[in-house]
């Protein structure tokens, strides 16, 4: 939805500031406005903080002690003075710490010192700074204050008192602009969401199929439908910090209209955002919702909201006229800030009008072209790849004398599923590419696996293109080469896989699938193992004289018990391995 890598936003990626978002307090970008950079509103309720000074009169080069305190612990603050008649002005004076542990200085207006910040996101109830007093300062001062309990809950340009020069009569203080939101009136919701309805006269995406939201606390639930001018959504999932979802007019996330339900601390706060690209979603500066809802119980976060199908006064809301993908996501939060979620987010599977005729929606996590991804190399390496190279290792004392298109039998079956494992793999590793239309910076080890295997898959036809003639001086080099290209490619490919389950675009129940893939990996490992042991005459048969046996098959039931043994293998592995890639591929329809 918006990469929340989002899931919405990805904290990872972003310089936030703190009271720009940065827990160091390095927040010189808030030096004119004081408004921290947190994607939030100011709180406009009564502070519990308050600044105080020991003077009401100062002359230039004067000290005065500025202490900040409040009945609740602060985390972070922006201090400064300016000229009483102008608050919204440029900072003046400078300031001095008296605990370098938790304030520091900062350059405002090219003026060294002319702030004071935190210097971490540790909590306090008071502390105390020394302003200078400039030779140039203004007839009055003020001091004023940004104030965060925590990363959303601030209070902006809080008031400090205003001190004098020598006679000069206090002015009254200058309002000062303050950024502000019109919060929507909000509920406790008396009772989950429930289906009903659903189809008839509310749309709903559920996931996964058929849950119920009153009873599930894995279910996923989202509804709107339309009252008159307006829409009502309701949004349920289980989540740590927050469930949100999104209008998309495509499958990617970016320039997406979305809305958050974040749990900060027992309490639910919605709010309407936009995407840009998979940046952290911007906060609406004005709110369109109304009839806000909200509950938590159980680890599931619920709430409900309605909007207006069309929104003047917030143009980049969109339209509910219109059809849109819609995008489910969840993740975790600290203190109301949104963390990148760790699934994909759950897609609806095709565009639909908000307004437009109830019905039962569906959805997946994992896109199609992933999806396909994973599949074809799952059927190359589990299937294909590993069946060719036993065949090549242990079946070339088999039907010598019997030719398949002028070639031995065991080559032409080697050779055919060995160019379908080549086939497979290159049109599985386009899909990513294609999917992404870059590469991902957020796949760890799996991309760079992925295209080791691609290298070596195609070196090995390359190589059997030029191999030395079986009489060769040199045919002890290709073989060797043939042999360990081949073995690394399936190896890594089978490294690449285990890794490959755990993308986000293709989650795989954990740790089902990873116990299927280990199982895979134990079995195939046995079953080659018996066939060494086999070829080296540690298993063998006791009691029969293999002379009196037809040494061959004549394809009309005539083989030795050697042969019998090696089918009888292979047809168990080929069997086995089956049905572990169609327990994965399984899962990953289901996804």
């Amino acid at each position: 939805m918006w990469n929340l890598q989002t899931s919405l936003a990805i904290l990872g990626t972003l310089c936030l500031t703190a009271v720009s978002g940065y827990k160091n307090g390095k927040v010189e970008k808030s030096c004119e406005s004081m408004m921290p950079e947190h994607h939030s509103q100011p709180n406009t309720t009564a502070s519990p903080y308050t600044l105080t000074v020991n003077a009401s009169k100062f002359s230039p080069g004067m000290d005065i002690r500025v202490t900040l305190s409040g009945s609740e612990h602060f985390e972070g603050f922006l201090i400064q003075a300016r000229d009483a008649t102008n608050p919204d002005g440029s900072a003046v004076g400078s300031f001095a710490l008296v605990d370098p542990k938790i304030s520091q200085r900062l350059t405002c207006n090219s003026i060294e010192g002319s702030a004071v910040s935190h210097t971490s996101n540790a909590k306090h109830t008071e502390l105390q700074v020394i302003w200078k007093a400039p030779l140039n300062a203004p007839p009055t001062v003020q001091f004023l204050a940004t104030v965060l309990a925590h990363y959303k809950t601030f209070w902006l340009k809080l008031p400090g008192p205003v001190i004098s020069q020598g006679d000069v009569t206090p002015a009254p203080p200058q309002s000062t602009t303050v950024m502000s939101t019109v919060s929507a009136s909000t509920s406790i919701l008396p009772e989950p969401f429930t289906p009903e309805g659903c189809g008839r006269w509310k749309s709903c995406l559920i996931d996964p199929v058929g849950c119920n939201p009153s009873i599930d606390t894995n279910c996923f639930f989202l509804s709107f439908s339309t009252l008159g001018q307006n829409v009502s959504f309701e949004l349920s999932g289980p989540a740590q910090g927050y469930v949100s979802f999104a209008l998309s007019k495509d499958e990617w996330m970016g320039d997406d209209d979305a809305y958050l339900c974040v749990n900060d601390g027992g309490r639910v706060s919605v709010e309407s955002a936009h995407t840009t690209g998979r940046t952290y979603p911007e906060e609406a500066s004005q709110s369109v919702l109304t009839d806000v809802g909200w509950r938590v119980s159980d680890g599931v976060i619920q709430c409900k909201f309605s909007r207006s199908i069309y929104t003047p006064q917030d143009p980049v809301r969109f339209s509910l006229n219109n059809s849109y993908y819609l995008f489910v996501a969840h993740g975790t939060a600290e203190n109301g800030m949104i963390h990148r979620h760790t699934w994909q987010p759950l897609i609806s599977s095709h565009h639909q009008i908000i307004t437009g005729p109830p019905e039962i929606l569906t959805g997946s996590r994992s896109p199609l072209l992933m999806k396909c991804h994973g599949a074809l190399m799952l059927i190359a390496w589990m299937l294909a790849g590993s069946t060719g190279t036993l065949i090549a290792h242990y079946f070339k004392p088999d039907w010598p004398e019997r030719t398949l298109f002028g070639q031995k039998i065991w080559f032409q079956v080697h050779r055919m599923l060995m160019s379908l494992t080549v086939l497979l793999t290159a049109v599985g590793f386009i899909f990513p590419f294609i999917y992404r239309g870059k590469w991902s910076t957020r796949a760890g080890a799996h991309p760079y696996l992925g295209c080791t295997v691609m290298i070596l898959t195609f070196c090995l036809p390359i190589m059997a293109a030029f191999r030395p003639a079986p009489d060769s001086s040199r045919r002890w080099i290709f073989n060797w080469l043939h042999w360990g290209v081949g073995n690394a490619a399936e190896i890594i490919a089978v490294i690449s896989i285990f890794f490959g389950i755990k993308q986000q675009s293709l989650l795989l129940p954990y740790p089902w699938t990873t116990g299927v893939l280990s199982a895979f990996v134990v079995w195939t490992i046995v079953l080659k193992l018996v066939l060494k042991l086999h070829k080296h005459d540690v298993i063998k048969k006791g009691s029969v004289n293999e002379d009196e046996l037809p040494v061959f098959s004549d394809f009309s039931g005539n083989v030795n018990w050697d042969t019998k043994f090696r089918v009888a293998v292979l047809a168990v592995f080929v069997l086995g391995n089956s049905a572990f890639c169609i327990s994965v591929l399984v899962s990953i329809g289901n996804v």
